[in-house]
């Protein structure tokens, strides 16, 4: 098992796989590395493939204090730097999008290519979930709120021929409070005085029928960095890049290829 230390003290487990120039993978909210497991193949097949577990998740240390997305920038860094790494492309999903929007805003010297999947400027400006897809969550029937957090991860369609389990929908490791850290630190996410300052190439991805993070805020954010470019994937919710691997993994790898 490998770990790097942040300036604060605290222990980050990361993974490497592959070789080749270095691509950071972030996942998303109480998340850990293993939301890449399906996909994994496809990056590292022509990258390094660099994931680490956020503090609080995983087989990292888990402080009981204020996380946010900022914070999280900063730990890649501290990976980054354990290796030795001076730059590497960075490819964020949901949290992890907005995660590596703070690194390409606060770090730009680190950051090659930028890939946002399913992601959101936050604050003011980014668009939330709707109250029915929040009471959905909010059930007290665990196993039917569960259900419903799958049903916005991927189609029903899908989830018929694919019982999991399904790394996308927490880390069941997580101690709770830091489950509560994560989320505040998504919700108090807010990037958009900053992402007018990314410099590096910039590609935006998400499913049309992502309703658990919006599809409206991939134009969002593409509209606010002024080299990104724009693309949808028709039919795709949230974990579009599982579910519609075939799509978006060249989607991915032939802009990354296009910047050496």
């Amino acid at each position: 098992m490998l770990f790097a230390t942040t300036p604060d003290g605290v222990k980050l487990s990361y993974q490497l796989h592959g070789d080749g120039a270095p691509l950071v993978l972030l996942q998303g909210q109480a998340n850990d590395h293993h939301w890449w497991d399906s996909v994994r193949a496809d990056f590292a097949a022509a990258y390094r493939t660099i994931t680490f577990d956020y503090r609080g998740a995983g087989d990292s240390d888990k402080p009981d204090e204020p996380y946010t997305t900022r914070g999280f920038a900063a730990d890649v860094v501290a990976v980054l730097d354990e290796l030795g790494v001076r730059q590497a492309h960075v490819y964020g999903t949901s949290m992890g999008g907005r995660v590596a929007q703070w690194l390409a805003a606060d770090h730009p010297e680190r950051v090659g290519a930028l890939v946002l999947g399913c992601s959101s400027p936050g604050g003011a400006h980014g668009l939330e979930r709707s109250n029915e897809v929040r009471l959905s969550l909010a059930q007290p029937d665990r196993a039917a709120a569960e259900q419903a957090l799958l049903e916005l991860m991927y189609t029903p369609a899908w989830l018929a021929t694919h019982p999991g389990p399904h790394h996308t929908v927490g880390d069941p490791r997580m101690p709770a409070y830091a489950r509560r850290r994560h989320l505040k630190a998504s919700a108090g996410h807010d990037s958009w005085d900053a992402l007018p300052a990314i410099t590096a190439p910039t590609l935006v991805l998400h499913g049309t029928d992502d309703v658990f993070n919006p599809a409206a805020n991939a134009p969002l954010l593409a509209g606010r960095i002024p080299t990104a470019e724009l693309r949808m994937i028709e039919g795709a919710r949230h974990a579009y890049f599982e579910e519609f691997r075939e799509v978006a993994s060249p989607v991915v790898l032939d802009f990354l290829a296009a910047y050496g």
